[in-house]
Order: structure tokens, then C-alpha cells, then sequence
């Protein structure tokens, strides 16, 4: 018997929502057992006790005066390795050493003074020296308007931070979207080697996706997945949660593979899906970490692995 090309047509058309149903078909249920962090508000110019980025939080018990370390000299700059930075600038004791984004290094001035470089004590240049993996030529020092040395990396002053209270606490990271961690050529400490997506353990949320820089990926409750991807975020819901852009399925890591996908906006970028769920980041996250876009408007969440939103209410 002949079949027409109608019945084809027709045959065809289911074929083809089938196949789409199994790759972005409905998701049974949301994880709700996270916490709930919230929005959180990012800290003042020269940060504050209650906003850090990365490393060990400074929270209640801990000591909020410096250790004896963070007034000595500098000694010998070594290079650490932190799992969330890469490698990491710092002094003799092992405490991490900072940049401030208002400063500047060419020519090198600091511009922390007062309440600012008591919560971020420069650091001194009498005796500082170069440690294995770190280039003597790109240390120097600055005079700041009280009369000190400074020293300066690549240009940048260098500061520790208060509330690193012991060896490898990375707690100034990101403070104010101003301070980050110092690398050792002088630029701010970040992977480099992440893949497209992947995943991290945040001490709140468990484990959560991020992008390739490190930064949380987010759901939008308002978003649809099935029986395509539809993003409801648009025009200046787009400037405050970036569409992440399509990810290669070999380049990814702890993701599920299942539904990873993109797909063509109206404006015509493509967007990465995660279990064909878009993802975003969000802009008031300013450092690798971060999750300050969890719970907002109760309609964005961080996204587990297998693209359910974490934290977010049961239907």
C-alpha cells in the first residue's frame, strides 16, 4: 500500500516530538533539602565582617583582630596552590596576599587609607623577596601618604586581609567586587582550566553548577524546558542574569549529560541548557563562589547537576 505524503508528513511530525519529549521531557519534582540562602548584598568599598568570597568564612567566633603576622614585614613571597583560585600570592606565613581595583599600577598608588588599610594592612616592602615561581623583576615598592614602603606586584599594592586569620584563608576574595587574591604575576588569582561547566561543593547549597570562570549557574522558575527550552528572561532581565552561552557535551564535568543541550533565543543568541532547563549567572555575583543570585524574587536558584533548582520550593 502507498502511503501518502500526508500520512508521511504526519509520521513524521510525531516522530520528531517524541524524540524531543525524551530529550527535554518534564522533570519529576524539585530538590528542596538546601538551604535558602537568599539575595545577599555585596560588602563596601574596603569590605566588611559579614561579606566574604572564597576560603574559610569569617563568622561568629572568629577573631576579628589580626594576627601578629599581618604587621611583620613580608619575608619570602611564596606561591600557593588554592583549589578555588589557582595559585595564590603569599607572604612568609603562608597569609594571602591582595589587590584593590581602585588602586592602580601604572603608576602604582594605593588609594586604601584610614578605616580601609586597617581592615586591609598593606604590606610592607623592607624585607620582601622573591620565593620559587615568582619573578623578582615584577616586585617594587610604593610610598604611601603616610610616609611607608609598600609593596607593589606587577605595579599593584599588595595588601593581606584582617580576617585571614591563618594560613591559606582566602576570606578577602571578592569583598565589594573591589579585592581579589593576588596572583604571582601581579594579576587576580582565577582557574584557568575549568571546563564549559562543571561543578563545586558550596557549604550551603551542596553541589552546584558553574561556569567556566567559577561562577554559579542559576535557574529561572518562569523558564519552560518542555516540549522545548523557552526563556522568560529578557531586555533588562538579561543585563542582571546573563544567558551562558553553549558549552560542547565533551566539555563538561559532574554535569549530567542528559538534556545538554542549547538553543536559539528570539534575539537570536544561543543559550545553554542544563536537563534543557536555561542557565544563567548572575551579575551581582562578583567572585568564583559566590551565591548571592539564590533565591532572588523566589523565582531564581543555583542549579544541581541534574538541572533541578536547588533550594527551590515543592510544587
Amino acid at each position: 500500500m502507498k502511503t501518502s505524503w500526508r500520512s508521511a508528513s504526519l509520521v513524521a511530525s510525531a516522530v520528531s516530538v517524541l524524540a524531543l519529549t525524551t530529550a527535554c521531557g518534564q522533570e519529576g519534582g524539585t530538590q528542596a533539602a538546601s538551604q535558602n540562602v537568599g539575595a545577599t548584598a555585596a560588602a563596601g568599598n574596603y569590605g566588611s565582617a559579614g561579606s566574604t568570597g572564597l576560603g574559610t568564612t569569617a563568622g561568629a567566633g572568629t577573631s576579628t583582630q589580626a594576627p601578629a603576622a599581618q604587621t611583620s614585614t613580608a619575608g619570602e613571597l611564596a606561591v600557593s596552590d588554592n583549589a578555588e583560585l589557582g595559585k595564590v600570592l603569599t607572604d612568609s606565613t603562608g597569609l594571602t596576599l591582595y589587590r584593590f581595583d581602585d588602586d592602580t599600577a601604572e603608576p602604582p598608588k594605593s588609594n586604601c587609607d584610614g578605616d580601609c588599610a586597617t581592615a586591609w594592612p598593606p604590606v610592607p616592602a623592607d624585607d620582601a623577596t622573591a620565593g620559587a615561581g615568582i619573578d623578582k623583576a615584577l616586585l617594587g615598592e610604593v610610598t604611601r601618604s603616610d610616609g611607608t614602603k609598600q609593596l607593589t606586584v606587577a605595579g599593584w599594592p599588595a595588601y593581606r586581609y584582617a580576617k585571614d586569620t591563618k594560613s591559606g584563608d582566602t576570606t578577602g576574595q571578592g569583598v565589594g567586587g573591589k579585592w581579589y587574591a593576588l596572583a604571582p604575576d601581579g594579576k587576580k588569582a582565577k582557574l584557568t582550566s575549568l571546563p564549559g561547566l562543571s561543578t563545586r561543593k558550596d557549604p550551603d547549597l551542596g553541589e552546584v553548577v558553574v561556569d567556566k570562570n567559577g561562577m554559579t549557574v542559576y535557574r529561572f522558575l518562569k523558564d519552560k524546558a518542555w516540549p522545548k527550552p523557552v526563556s522568560a528572561c529578557t531586555g533588562a532581565c538579561l543585563e542582571k542574569w546573563p544567558a551562558v552561552g553553549p558549552v560542547a557535551t565533551n566539555d563538561t564535568e559532574g554535569v549530567v549529560k542528559k538534556g545538554l543541550m542549547s538553543f536559539t533565543r528570539p534575539d537570536g543568541v544561543k543559550q545553554q541548557t542544563v536537563n534543557c532547563w536555561p542557565i544563567y549567572t548572575f551579575s551581582g555575583d562578583k567572585a568564583p563562589g559566590d551565591t548571592n543570585g539564590q533565591g532572588v524574587g523566589g523565582t531564581w536558584y543555583a542549579v544541581a547537576p541534574d538541572g533541578k533548582p536547588v533550594g527551590a520550593p515543592k510544587e
